[in-house]
């Protein structure tokens, strides 16, 4: 249950830290130590009818709200915004080339390269076509930035080789949210464990890890043993 003491290397939201936030087309809030709940995805795993659909929400939410937005408002349309890019992504769409097992090794040994250097992985999922990890940077040099940079860059030139191509792999921003506590971390852990199933594909099919420290604290996917 999620009401289990944290597991080891966790770090929730501080009341008591300063919390900065800068903006692309996402809001991305930042504190010092802490755990964060990622996505990315591949550039072309949304077509631009679903793009152009997105951009018209933006628009309609923020024409029907005062300015200046507050950072619940601003975090309630980054939410709606990601569930209705995720509920497309289990759609399947685009290349998919995490579909290749080879392909599929090669993000995951990104992930893992600098595990316990730069930062500590907790879990992840390798979907087709998008990726949801939870990572705590553990170098004031190396920000959530640095760190997502350095495997997309990596991976993107390891995926290129292999398949004899030069183009653009990943969507350059991703969608990155404080871990508030141990109830929300609970909840995007399962999360991460059943998306295989909730985009009807066998779990086998999708590479999922979580941290040996987690499973060893009692922290692992439920939605396995409740099938």
């Amino acid at each position: 249950m999620w009401n289990l003491l944290g597991p080891p290397g966790f770090q929730g939201l501080r009341s008591d830290l300063p919390v900065t936030m800068y903006e692309r087309n996402l809001p991305h809030w930042r504190q010092d130590g802490v755990t964060y709940f990622v996505t990315f995805r591949l550039c072309d795993s949304l077509p631009q009818s679903k793009l152009d659909e997105l951009e018209s929400y933006r628009n309609e939410w923020m024409k029907n709200r005062p300015l200046p937005f507050s950072k619940a408002q601003k975090e309630e349309l980054a939410l709606e915004v990601m569930r209705r890019i995720e509920a497309w992504l289990d759609q399947g769409m685009g290349s998919c080339l995490m579909r290749d097992t080879r392909v599929a090794k090669i993000v995951s040994d990104a992930f893992h390269h600098f595990d316990n250097a730069r930062y500590e992985l907790g879990c992840y999922v390798i979907m087709p076509n998008h990726v949801h990890l939870i990572v705590k940077p553990t170098q004031c040099d190396f920000s959530l930035e640095k760190i997502l940079q350095s495997i997309k860059v990596h991976s993107a030139l390891e995926i290129n080789r292999l398949n004899g191509t030069s183009g653009k792999i990943w969507q350059d921003e991703s969608f990155d949210r404080i871990v508030r506590d141990e109830e929300h971390l609970y909840r995007i852990v399962q999360y991460i464990g059943a998306n295989p199933t909730k985009a009807h594909l066998a779990g086998a099919a999708c590479p999922r890890w979580i941290r040996p420290e987690w499973e060893q604290s009692g922290w692992r996917f439920d939605w396995d043993k409740n099938k």
